[in-house]
């Protein structure tokens, strides 16, 4: 038996005590929304530090549960410690949000896990609303109709159902069509080498605009930079989860943490203003002291590098909408950086700041579009301002329009949004008309086949139904549904509303004398009317 298994049983065995001996413990890492900035949720992460293993990370834990069945008393146990936490932080006077937990497909396929969850919600004064439950890409393999009507009962119970991990493994368009997703989470794997790994941008956008047409929000999980944040703020992400807003932190840290609360930048909004960034880069430091010292009274926020390299690490961090770059510089050239920049950022503003003409060089990297415009040293310094302040006004015309263009698709992403839960809601009352038709029409049989006159009104007194018993006594020509009763039996009208309900009170029908009552129907169901029973009056003693 080769180590990996070795341990994967002591860990097992572990495992079982640990659950029972609650050595195991949770962390909270919040989301952020990307439109208000505040606290949209958090996931629940466990940890398990073993005495003699160390920290035993998630991707190693749970293979071995599921492999073992454990994986269910582990998930029983989870849900357990969240609905404790959410129920401290309310008696903390918090409003915690809804948070996430990861679900085994294992779980899911469970026969009594809806049950469980609910008796331990319940038991805990917890709403189904405050926990969203993680689903990964794996349970996509496992498609059945146990788990389709698993989703359909989570979603009645108002569970919000997330799709983790999206883009790892087994993910369809035809996926996220077919099953209720209210988010869809982006892998960190596409995010840590945004924005400027290409590939990893296109397919995030294409994970965005995917959701958004079917009506699903996207959370990006593993933001650690400024840079990540705006490029998926830009780009209609809803929220984020990472570093970046906060690490994870134990019951205690997030009850401080939701205390605080913490807020996003305003500039880092999806439809925010940001504030006006300009990165400066030269080999020498009184140049940029200089321009630092001329630039601070236009209230810019001012980053320096001392070359081409530090400067793209600059970018990678942080948003910048202006550029201004010595051409002669060791290592790499201006140009050269800013062909970099363009590459990677190219929606930044970049400009040229020189001593040397190199004019066939700077030329061709203008008539490429690396270069926005190329200005010499010496500068004048009104003139190098009023060069940067129009630099800043064409970046914000292009910003406006973006916002502009964004604000359009926000509106039609909540419209999508709206009509999905119009079309659930629609859907769900369509399945409870007709299972109330099936009930109606199983009463209906069933009073067939009572002996006694029975005649249903409705709240008006108008007659509903008629068993064959009452068609039996009444005259066919009052035989009419639709009418008041008073025309189809006269005494009965003035007996319902002079006598109270369950007493007898007499009627004639075709000068028979029978005695009636009548029940208010709507006690323990939506219908609403009175019921009215006849007894022969020779066979009521």
């Amino acid at each position: 038996m080769n180590t990996i298994e070795q341990e994967g049983i002591d860990i097992e065995a572990e495992l079982n005590t640990a659950i029972d001996t609650a050595a195991l413990s949770l962390h909270y890492q919040p989301t952020v929304d990307l439109q208000t900035g505040y606290v949209a949720g958090a996931e629940a992460l466990l940890r398990w530090q073993h005495p003699i293993h160390g920290r035993i990370p998630p991707a190693v834990l749970i293979p071995v549960a599921e492999k073992s069945d454990l994986i269910v008393r582990l998930g029983e146990w989870i849900i357990k410690q969240v609905c404790k936490d959410i129920a401290q932080w309310n008696l903390a006077g918090l409003n915690p949000p809804c948070i996430a937990i990861n679900i085994s497909p294992i779980q899911l396929q469970s026969s009594d896990f809806n049950r469980r969850l609910s008796e331990i919600l319940e038991s805990m004064a917890v709403t189904p609303d405050k926990v969203s439950l993680e689903i990964t890409e794996q349970i996509l393999m496992y498609r059945s109709d146990k788990i389709d009507k698993a989703f359909s009962d989570f979603k009645k119970q108002g569970f919000t159902l997330a799709l983790d991990d999206f883009g790892t493994g087994y993910s369809a368009l035809s996926y996220l069509k077919h099953y209720p997703f209210d988010f869809v989470k982006i892998d960190q794997s596409f995010v840590q080498e945004l924005p400027h790994n290409l590939d990893d941008a296109s397919i995030t956008r294409a994970v965005i605009s995917m959701a958004h047409s079917l009506g699903i929000k996207v959370i990006a999980e593993g933001v650690e930079t400024e840079a990540q944040c705006k490029f998926l703020s830009d780009n209609m992400c809803d929220q984020i989860q990472g570093h970046f807003f906060a690490r994870p932190l134990n019951s205690e840290q997030m009850q401080l943490f939701l205390g605080e609360n913490h807020v996003l930048d305003k500039h880092l909004l999806r439809l925010g203003k940001p504030e006006r960034t300009l990165l400066l880069v030269d080999d020498e430091p009184n140049i940029l002291s200089a321009l630092k010292r001329l630039l601070r009274r236009d209230e810019y926020r001012i980053l320096t590098a001392g070359g081409g390299h530090e400067g793209l690490e600059i970018l990678e961090k942080n948003r910048v909408d202006v550029i201004i770059s010595d051409q002669r510089m060791p290592i790499m050239t201006g140009v050269d950086f800013l062909r970099s920049a363009k590459q990677k950022y190219p929606d930044t503003i970049r400009i040229i700041l020189s001593g040397y003409t190199e004019l066939q060089y700077i030329t061709d990297a203008i008539n490429e579009g690396a270069i926005y415009k190329f200005l010499t040293k010496p500068w004048d310094d009104e003139q190098i301002r009023a060069n940067i302040r129009e630099a800043f006004h064409y970046k914000e015309m292009e910003d406006e329009n973006r916002r502009l263009t964004l604000q359009v698709q926000t509106t039609n992403q909540e419209l999508i949004h709206t009509n999905k839960l119009l079309a659930e809601m629609l859907e769900q009352k369509q399945k409870q008309i007709s299972r109330d038709e099936l009930s109606l029409s199983i009463v209906r049989e069933v009073l067939q086949y009572v002996p006694l006159p029975i005649i249903a009104v409705d709240d008006e007194d108008m007659v509903v139904f008629i068993n064959s018993s009452a068609e039996k006594i009444i005259p066919p020509s009052r035989l009419e549904l639709g009418c008041q009763i008073d025309y189809m039996i006269p005494d009965a009208g003035p007996g319902i509303r002079e006598s109270s309900e369950g007493l007898w009170f007499p009627v004639k029908v075709q000068g028979q004398l029978y005695n009636a009552q009548w029940k208010n129907l709507g006690a323990t169901q939506k219908s609403t009317g009175k019921i009215v029973m006849l007894i022969d009056d020779r066979h009521r003693h």
